[in-house]
């Protein structure tokens, strides 16, 4: 997958709702309610980068490894690699 990095919260969610992470470690069917849960409902930046085949995008595997994900000053960050972690933290 192409690095792809958004700044519209509609279009970010919209994407989280298509994104499905499957394997070993932090695993989600939605990622869109791991972002909700973290208190990101109207998140203003979103990256994603590098290839997981345990990451699905439109049910299609090989998404995107590394996701950030920002509302403000709270930031949800999954990091791919051969155990998935899923890290929450508030920014200065």
């Amino acid at each position: 997958m192409e690095p792809v990095t958004l700044t519209h919260s509609e279009a970010i969610l919209k994407l989280l709702s298509e994104i499905a992470l499957r394997g070993q470690g932090f695993t989600t069917e939605c990622l869109l309610f791991e972002a909700l849960d973290a208190g990101l409902s109207e998140p203003d930046y979103f990256n994603a980068t590098g290839v997981d085949a345990e990451a699905y995008y439109q049910d299609q595997p090989h998404a995107w490894a590394t996701y950030h994900i920002r509302q403000s000053k709270k930031v949800v960050m999954v990091y791919g690699g051969t155990v998935r972690r899923l890290h929450i933290a508030d920014t200065p």
